[in-house]
């Protein structure tokens, strides 16, 4: 059983997400189910079926979630420092060829979120700048080609 690595705030928003898919989403559906089958005839009925499915969905993350929480390996990034990147390092890197700033967190697969600047340690970008330092500069393999960047701060916020 492969652990997940994730931060302290990215278990209590799963725990949160399963939390409200087993107390509210899932007696919803069970309600719209109950009323959808009181309407009659199940095999043409159109609102029962896209409850059943939505009831197939929301159970189908329950266990993804509880699967992910079991699995959990939470890392207190406050008790991280050094100069080095690693899990739950906020870097801020410029891009070589357009001279664009960019500040990523890494962080585990289940958080991240590249519109919150938060990339999967397991991202090309993130395995490219495991171990380097400030100042370094490196190449990573994007969709559109190589993309090359120097790494002007490493923090832990």
């Amino acid at each position: 059983m492969e652990k997940v690595p994730m931060t302290a705030s990215g278990y209590a928003a799963l725990q949160q997400e399963l939390k409200q898919r087993q107390s509210v989403d899932r007696p919803r559906i069970i309600e719209h189910i109950a009323e959808a089958r009181s309407h009659g005839d199940l095999s043409e009925n159109a609102e029962y079926h896209a409850a059943k499915e939505e009831q197939s969905h929301n159970e189908g993350r329950i266990a993804e979630l509880e699967d992910k929480l079991a699995r959990a390996d939470v890392i207190d990034i406050s008790k991280l420092s050094g100069d080095t990147i690693k899990f739950g390092a906020t870097v801020t890197l410029i891009d070589e060829d357009t001279e664009k700033k960019a500040v990523w967190q890494i962080v585990g697969e289940p958080e991240a979120d590249a519109k919150k600047g938060r990339i999967s340690i397991t991202s090309p970008l993130a395995r490219a700048l495991i171990g380097k330092k400030t100042g370094a500069s490196v190449e990573v393999m994007a969709p559109g080609g190589a993309k090359a960047y120097e790494i002007t701060k490493v923090e832990w916020i």
